[in-house]
């Protein structure tokens, strides 16, 4: 693999991983626009990682507060159970298993291939895009992750399993649900992000195995290492930034993009192509 490949999916995993674009189709498009061989299991296992790390990282506190609410929840204390800590980590745990037993159905039956067509992704990209506004405008600005309840949880665990179309965006579609839920524009995404943490694992654990039934491909030890550590940085200033703007700056910016890279691509699908 060439430096150029592994800077570009590791700076393009780091900015897209937590922002309502969609980093699968970010990952895939330059692969097949350019023609890349496929990066490898040691790379999408890298990648994870260094995501995960940084938002491990910026929210350490909402992390050590689920690890500790998790044993809370373990225990046969009722009071301990009750504490906001248990609360938080009850809520991930119920909003996590839609996507995952989705996403390993999907691997098992082959789908995640057959979906991985530009023309999916790119009006996934319009159409997630204008949905996301929607939300955004009309959802009220009332509710904190404090206030949720199980049944709020469950609704966007189930909306992140849409996220396997590519182009839809995991971070996208959940702060669309939680907007349209009534949450504000910064719960709606601390919520999505740390959701993202047992997503990731996940991920990581699957890119694991890939790797050591597989090899490791192209790719080698150094070229990973290089890529978790642009992918950390990377997504720590996007995660950093974002959540520094976004009560400011809405989710407009982003329908924008997202349409004018859907429209960009279905115009490259009608006239570059050979």
């Amino acid at each position: 693999m060439t430096w150029i490949h592994l800077l570009v999916l590791a700076i393009v995993q780091g900015l897209t991983e937590f922002l309502p674009v969609s980093s699968s189709a970010h990952l895939i498009l330059p692969a097949q626009i350019l023609q890349w061989n496929d990066q490898g299991p040691m790379i999408d296992l890298m990648a994870h990682l260094g995501s995960l790390g940084a938002v491990m990282i910026y929210y350490r506190r909402d992390v050590a507060s689920m690890v500790g609410g998790g044993f809370d929840l373990l225990s046969f204390n009722q009071e301990r159970q009750q504490k906001e800590r248990a609360k938080l980590a009850f809520h991930i745990l119920v909003a996590t298993p839609p996507a995952l037993l989705f996403g390993l159905m999907m691997s098992l039956k082959g789908w995640d291939e057959k979906v991985r067509d530009p023309e999916i992704i790119a009006w996934a990209m319009i159409g997630f895009g204008v949905i996301l506004w929607l939300a955004d405008i009309w959802g009220k600005r009332e509710k904190t992750i404090e206030t949720m309840n199980w049944k709020a949880a469950l609704t966007i665990g189930l909306a992140q399993v849409i996220a396997f179309i590519p182009g839809t965006s995991r971070s996208g579609i959940t702060m669309t649900m939680a907007r349209g839920l009534g949450y504000t524009r910064s719960e709606s995404a601390r919520f999505s992000m740390l959701m993202a943490i047992p997503v990731l694992l996940a991920s990581g654990a699957f890119a694991a195995l890939k790797l050591a039934k597989d090899g490791s491909g192209v790719a080698t030890l150094s070229n990973g290492l290089f890529v978790a550590g642009l992918s950390f940085v990377v997504a720590y200033f996007a995660i950093y930034v974002f959540m520094k703007l976004i009560e400011r700056i809405s989710f407009f910016p982003f329908m924008l993009y997202r349409l004018a890279l859907g429209f960009g691509l279905l115009y490259w699908l009608a006239n570059g192509p050979s």
